[in-house]
């Protein structure tokens, strides 16, 4: 009898460790969860960056964080669905293709709180205040690493690849422009969208038609997309400049420099103050250079140091508002008449 009763306290001790490790949750712990785009949390860019900053504060809290990754947009509510059913503290939406669905779910669930990167709204969108926006001065740091490619091209020819069609891509790409012929104002830019964030080999295509024509250095804001291109610049000894994270790593001997746009920082930012019950809902965050929201990379040092110097001081003029990039192709045209064509895929 004894032997029956040790042994049924066995099995209700191994089944409380069961459920505790299948997710119940302790009084001071929270749960953030990140709903990815169709790019899939191993991009090597957009959702990866996002990703870290979460796991960051997993490993520095008690926090617990998931993602769910989204094949297509018929995937964003139902993931969504997903985190309410699990009482998350707060969801995130990553990306603007997400924008519709995060302010729906805001809409569905008034009593949970969203957020989400590359989209802002009208307060009168998002009634319940329980949907916080978060945009970053992506021309920033585009025109930053343009200027740097039309100080370092050597055939006077650059390219561009963009992924989706739309204001926020956009911004990267007049940024690009302007910095290079900021720097260059020779400089012949190919540019056009690729159509897609998670399609490498449209990448590699588009980079190895621009080094035929003779770019020796291509920006790709694409995403995973953007992967197939710097693919390319390591197959044929030319220059590519990543995005959004420094992506050196990928190809250590051909990424010049990278955009840094710093989704990570965002992610754990507001997610911490979730975590410490600092949080404020609703609004638009906005991180830009004087936030250190947005950069250049310098891994590698490939880049000249006349041209850090030059950069750091055109970077000391837009933080201090003494010089403002364009963001949209209406303002470039101002500035460069007739120079940006980014033709759709």
């Amino acid at each position: 009898m004894l032997k029956k009763v040790l042994v049924i306290l066995v099995i209700a001790a191994m089944s409380l460790t069961l459920l505790a490790g299948c997710g119940s949750e302790s009084s001071d712990e929270k749960l953030i969860g990140f709903v990815t785009d169709v790019g899939g949390v191993n991009d090597q860019s957009f959702n990866q960056l996002a990703w870290s900053g979460l796991t960051r504060l997993g490993a520095e809290t008690t926090a617990r964080v998931m993602y769910i990754e989204s094949h297509d947009d018929s995937d964003y509510a139902p993931n969504f669905d997903s985190f309410v059913d699990q009482g998350a503290d707060l969801i995130w939406g990553v990306g603007f293709m997400l924008g519709d669905a995060t302010q729906l779910a805001g809409l569905d669930y008034p009593d949970f709180q969203f957020a989400i990167i590359d989209y802002a709204y009208d307060p009168a969108d998002v009634p319940n205040n329980n949907v916080t926006g978060v945009v970053f001065a992506a021309e920033q740091c585009s025109f930053l690493v343009g200027f740097i490619a039309g100080k370092m091209t050597e055939t006077g020819i650059v390219g561009h690849i963009n992924g989706i069609q739309s204001p926020i891509m956009e911004s990267f790409a007049v940024g690009f422009y302007a910095g290079v012929l900021t720097a260059n104002p020779d400089a012949v830019i190919f540019g056009q969208y690729s159509g897609s964030f998670g399609d490498a080999a449209a990448g590699k295509a588009i980079a190895n038609q621009y080094y035929a024509d003779g770019a020796d250095i291509i920006y790709s804001a694409a995403g995973f997309t953007g992967s197939g291109a710097i693919e390319a610049a390591k197959e044929q000894g030319k220059w590519a400049i990543g995005v959004d994270m420094c992506q050196n790593w990928i190809a250590p001997d051909n990424v010049m420099t990278s955009a840094l746009k710093r989704v990570d920082v965002a992610m754990f930012d507001l997610s911490k103050e979730v975590y410490d019950g600092t949080y404020t809902a609703g609004g638009t965050r906005v991180y830009d250079l004087t936030n250190d929201g947005v950069g250049y990379s310098t891994t590698g040092n490939f880049i000249r140091q006349d041209v850090i110097n030059e950069v750091e001081a055109i970077k000391a003029r837009i933080i201090s508002g003494e010089f403002k990039v364009p963001s949209t192709a209406a303002e470039l045209e101002a500035m460069f008449p007739g120079a940006y064509t980014m033709p759709p895929a």
